[in-house]
């Protein structure tokens, strides 16, 4: 199907008149949320903003902040008919006086609610098609893998130009995306710094993560399964690789809060061929790296030795694990021409990403201390990789060439430091594998300004992300691409 669809910026505050016009530049509709903040003046907006106003005053029983009485209600709709091109009609608002007000052409007859079914689902959107409109749309709250699907499928079994479904919640964000590949005619994102609900996109991420307007057709889905997925910079780097390469394809969001609902309810009964799609290949994070290896069908002798795996391919029905984070830590080193055999090498973090790395600088000659909070998770980790393990108090950076830092925490100004920079050899070189979306985190920061080698997560990811493409598209990202990246992700 078509997935060319109307991009509708939601507002929560009001914008300055330059945002607007910025907005312009993407979005074909502004949201105006008047149950979240005093909306402003209709010719005002339109001032500055060309495209179509929708006015939308959700209720607290469907999951906004409008509590009052039915008689302001119908007013305040009845006010903004004469203002505004759309106005958002609960199932309450269904009564002649408003429906009056409102002509079919201006109505968006919507729904918020959480279904115990998709047969459940089915017949709210029949109650809502009762009347006409330019536009019904049904969001349902998925907190759980599995019940996000509904929409999609409701889209699908419709097959309206008309109708706008999917789920929220940051286990939703995916279908929002997909949404429009099955006929939605519109996708939500935030216009502001604060989102209207729950898993909603900002308008800048929609853009340049997802490469914003979609191909008008896709046959091949990617996606990244952790939790959280939302910082992620993957989805920048896979969809920007196959906008340029022209690849039909789609690089999703899966934020997971259990792997194995999601394997057996999204993976293998998700609806992607009914869309026209295949599921292809999946980049695992964080805290799903082990169990990825059980759900394969097929491991690497790589995934066998560090029993954890960062990427999932689909081949002739057939999953596969294999790993690309020794290359991920290794790709950076090399390109920097600096040689690991013989150094001494502290991992820091006996995890999935801390196993790889540990892996990796052993393979390469290093003499690798593995250091963890957790005693016995760090022993556990040592003993299956035939490596010595330390408490991480007893760590002495000094002793070390190349440290590696491969815990969750680092990204924020308030967690500490995994060692004091300083504290490294002149020529010692660390290297986070926690990154920033934009910038250096405050560890890269500090190694930099000690005047040691800082290798920062973005250009891990990218070093990591580079074998993964190939092995899901089965094609090479350009050299003159990968040049651009390194230099997006402070590597050059």
């Amino acid at each position: 199907m078509s997935s060319a669809a109307k991009v509708i910026a939601s507002l929560t505050a009001v914008p300055a008149p330059e945002r607007l016009r910025e907005l312009a530049a993407t979005a074909e509709v502004l949201e105006i949320r008047a149950d979240l903040f005093a909306e402003p003046d209709g010719s005002w907006l339109r001032q500055h903003f060309p495209g179509r106003l929708l006015y939308t005053l959700r209720s607290k029983e469907e999951g906004g902040r409008f509590g009052g009485g039915l008689a302001e209600r119908q007013a305040r709709l009845t006010a903004a008919a004469a203002a505004y091109d759309l106005v958002d009609l609960e199932r309450r608002d269904l009564e002649p006086q408003t429906l009056e007000a409102v002509p079919p052409n201006q109505r968006v007859i919507s729904w918020h609610g959480k279904p115990d079914s998709l047969e459940k689902l089915q017949q709210v959107a029949e109650s809502l098609m009762v009347e006409q409109a330019y536009w019904y749309k049904l969001v349902t709250w998925a907190a759980k893998s599995g019940p996000e699907r509904w929409p999609l499928a409701l889209l699908h079994a419709l097959g309206r130009d008309d109708v706008i479904a999917f789920a929220a919640g940051d286990v939703g964000t995916w279908t929002r995306l997909m949404a429009p590949v099955l006929g939605s005619p519109a996708i939500f994102a935030a216009g502001g710094p604060r989102p209207a609900a729950p898993g909603q996109l900002a308008v800048e991420r929609l853009v340049g993560d997802y490469r914003w307007p979609l191909p008008q057709e896709i046959h091949w889905l990617f996606g990244i399964v952790g939790r959280p997925v939302a910082h992620s910079l993957s989805p920048y780097l896979f969809n920007r690789a196959l906008r340029e390469m022209e690849i039909s394809g789609l690089y999703l969001p899966f934020h997971v809060e259990n792997f194995g609902e999601f394997w057996l309810d999204v993976v293998e009964e998700g609806g992607f061929v009914e869309a026209g799609c295949s599921l292809r290949g999946l980049s695992v994070t964080a805290p799903y790296k082990r169990i990825a290896v059980a759900v394969a069908g097929a491991t690497s002798p790589l995934v066998e030795r560090i029993a954890s795996a960062n990427t999932l391919t689909r081949r002739e029905g057939v999953w596969e694990a294999d790993s690309t984070d020794p290359e991920g830590v290794l790709g950076p080193l090399r390109r920097r021409q600096i040689v690991v055999r013989g150094r001494r090498a502290a991992v820091l973090g006996a995890g999935g990403a801390g196993r790889a790395a540990a892996f990796a600088l052993d393979e390469a000659g290093a003499e690798v201390t593995l250091f963890n909070r957790d005693p016995e998770r760090g022993a556990r980790s040592a003993r299956e990789l035939g490596l010595p393990c330390a408490s991480w108090d007893d760590l002495d950076p000094a002793s070390f060439g190349v440290v590696v830092h491969a815990t969750p925490l680092g990204r924020e100004d308030s967690d500490p430091l995994p060692c004091e920079p300083s504290a490294l050899p002149q020529d010692g070189v660390g290297v986070d594998l926690v990154y920033r979306r934009d910038g250096a985190t405050p560890w890269v920061q500090a190694l930099r300004e000690a005047g040691r080698i800082a290798i920062d997560g973005r250009e891990v990811l990218l070093h990591q992300a580079l074998p993964q493409f190939l092995a899901m598209t089965g094609r090479e990202m350009p050299s003159d691409l990968v040049a651009e990246l390194l230099v997006e992700v402070g590597a050059a």
